[in-house]
C-alpha cells in the first residue's frame, strides 16, 4: 500500500521536481510553513483554508502563509506590498513589479547581480516608508534573500547556450501573471504560470542549502545591512540593528558573518531559538511543533557545521513594534 504524503511533503517534492530545488531546502521550507502557518502537515500557500484541518491541539484555523507576516513572508518583497505599508502582503503590487521589469528591459534580462540590487532598494524602501519595518531571522535573513534569488535561480529558462538560465522580461510576466504591454500592465491574479518552451535545472544541479547559503552571502559582500537582524523602531527612518555577539552572547559576531556558512548559520539558529515565540498561541501545546521543527532545522544546519546556539537575549526585540505585533 502506498503511504499518502502529507500536503508539505507533496509541496516539497514538487519544488523539486519542477524547478530544481534540493531535498534539503525543500524539506525546512515546508516543514517550517506546515509548523508556522499550517497545522504541522499541511499548510496554505494562500490565505485561511478550509482543507487544512483544525487538529485538537491547534487554536484556531490555520492563516497559511499569507497570514504570516514575520514568521515566514516579510518585508522588502520583490513584488508584494509591506503589510503596514499596503494593508495587503500577498497580492502582486503593479508599481513593484514595473520596478522590476525597468530594471532590466534595456538588455531583456534579469540576472542575480540586478535583482541584488533591486533587493537594496526595496530594503532602503522599506526603511523610508515602514515605521514597523522588520527584519526577522528567518522572514529577513533567509527567506527574504530567497524570495529574490529564486527569481532568477528557478525562473530563468535553462538551455545549452545559457546552462545557468536566462531570464527575460516575457518569462517574466508569465511566471507572475502580468499581461499587457510595457507601461500598462495587468496583474491577473491566479493565472501565474510557467510560461511554454521552458526548461527548469538539471537534475543534477538542483539548487540545495549550500546553494543559497552563497548566493546569500554574496550579497551581504555588497550590501551588509541585509544580515542586520532588527528594523524600525515605530517611525520611518529609526532602523536599529542588534549587534549579533549581544544577541548571541558570543556565539556569532559581525566580523564574520560572511565568512563559510556563518550567516545561514546564525540566521536558522536564531530561528531555532525563537521557535517558541512564533509559533506562541498557536497551539495548545507547543512542544510536538517544536520538536518537528527543530528537528528539520537542526538537521539542515548540523549538514553546515554550525556552532551550537543554546539561548539568546529575546528582550532585545520588545523594542520592535514590527516584532511585537504578531
Amino acid at each position: 500500500m502506498l503511504k499518502k504524503l502529507s500536503r508539505s511533503k507533496r509541496w516539497s517534492l514538487t519544488y523539486c521536481k519542477v524547478f530544481g530545488m534540493g531535498v534539503d531546502l525543500s524539506t525546512v521550507l515546508a516543514v517550517y510553513g506546515a509548523a508556522v502557518d499550517g497545522n504541522l502537515v499541511s499548510w496554505s500557500i494562500g490565505g485561511p483554508d478550509s482543507r487544512v484541518s483544525i487538529p485538537l491541539n491547534l487554536l484556531g484555523q490555520p492563516q497559511g502563509i499569507s497570514g504570516s507576516h514575520n514568521k515566514y513572508e516579510g518585508d522588502a518583497s520583490p513584488t508584494r506590498g509591506d503589510l503596514y505599508v499596503t494593508g495587503n502582503d500577498y497580492d502582486l503590487v503593479l508599481s513593484r513589479f514595473q520596478d522590476l521589469y525597468d530594471a532590466g528591459k534595456a538588455k531583456d534580462e534579469y540576472d542575480l547581480q540586478l535583482l541584488t540590487d533591486q533587493r537594496h532598494e526595496k530594503f532602503q524602501e522599506s526603511v523610508h516608508t515602514n515605521p514597523y519595518f522588520f527584519n526577522a531571522p528567518f522572514a529577513g535573513v533567509i527567506a527574504q534573500p530567497a524570495a529574490w534569488a529564486f527569481i532568477y535561480r528557478f525562473m530563468a529558462n535553462k538551455s545549452s547556450e545559457y546552462p545557468s538560465g536566462r531570464l527575460d522580461g516575457e518569462v517574466l510576466k508569465s511566471f507572475y501573471g502580468v499581461t499587457g504591454e510595457d507601461g500598462s500592465f495587468v496583474y491577473n491574479r491566479g493565472h501565474e504560470r510557467i510560461p511554454d518552451n521552458w526548461y527548469t535545472r538539471n537534475v543534477i544541479d538542483a539548487y540545495t542549502i549550500p546553494y543559497l547559503n552563497l548566493d546569500t552571502t554574496n550579497m551581504l559582500l555588497q550590501h551588509p545591512e541585509f544580515a542586520s537582524i532588527g528594523g524600525n523602531t515605530g517611525t520611518v527612518d529609526s532602523f536599529v540593528g542588534l549587534d549579533p555577539n549581544d544577541l548571541t552572547g558570543g556565539v556569532f559576531n559581525a566580523a564574520t558573518l560572511a565568512e563559510n556558512n556563518n550567516l545561514f548559520c546564525y540566521a536558522m539558529q536564531l530561528t531555532i531559538q525563537g521557535v517558541p515565540d512564533i509559533i506562541s498561541g498557536l497551539f495548545t501545546d507547543t512542544n510536538a511543533a517544536v520538536d518537528k521543527l527543530g528537528s528539520a532545522l537542526n538537521s539542515a544546519t548540523n549538514s553546515l557545521g554550525c556552532p551550537k546556539l543554546n539561548n539568546i537575549d529575546k528582550d532585545q526585540f520588545k523594542q520592535y513594534p514590527g516584532y511585537t505585533q504578531k
